[in-house]
This record gives C-alpha cells, sequence and structure tokens, in this order.
C-alpha cells in the first residue's frame, strides 16, 4: 500500500493539528461512521490485549471482532509496520510517567 499519497499525507498533517480528544472526537465523528469507529476502537483494544498477552478467545469474546481479524491484528503486531508497537511504547511510556509523578510506581 502506497502511503505517500497527497490525500494520505494531507490526513496525516490533519490529524497532527488536533490539541485533545475532544477535538479529535470530533473530527472522527464527522470522517467515519459510527460503525466505522467503533471498528477501529475494537481493534486498537485487540492490539492492547494481544501486547498484554491475553488469549485470542478472550480478545474475540471482549471485542466481538472475528478470530481472523485478531489474527491479522496479532500478525501486524508482530510483522507490520510498526506503528501498532510504536504507540504502545508511547501510551506505556506515558502511563509509568504518570504513575512515577504520582508517586504510584
Amino acid at each position: 500500500m502506497n502511503l505517500d499519497t497527497l490525500q494520505i499525507n494531507s490526513l496525516v498533517e490533519a490529524l497532527l493539528m488536533f490539541k485533545n480528544q475532544a477535538e479529535m472526537k470530533k473530527f472522527l465523528r464527522d470522517l467515519l461512521t459510527e460503525a466505522e469507529i467503533n471498528e477501529f476502537a475494537r481493534r486498537w483494544q485487540a492490539a492492547q490485549m494481544l501486547d498484554q498477552k491475553v488469549p485470542y478467545s478472550k480478545i474475540v469474546q471482549k471485542t466481538g471482532l472475528s478470530s481472523t481479524t485478531v489474527a491479522r491484528i496479532s500478525k501486524w503486531l508482530k510483522n507490520g509496520a510498526g506503528g501498532y508497537r510504536l504507540l504502545l511504547a508511547k501510551l506505556n511510556h506515558h502511563r509509568n510517567s504518570a504513575l512515577t509523578e504520582t508517586g504510584l510506581s
């Protein structure tokens, strides 16, 4: 897939402009259908659960995704472009920093 098109670059640039969750949610709701947003959210939840070594069967049960979709996400998590791993690492770092700041680590 060619991710270096004018349209994709424009979308990425727009996504980088958001300052908070509220702004991002407004844009997502205008850009995507409710079903598409929910599908993205379920896939992200599955990636997080896979990272935590949750069994496929529990992920399927919790997210409602098919086992084929969970397997595909697992494949991308292991051998994809690195986007899942990058964001998971950033979130883990952010959470660990927040715990350290509050003295909970």
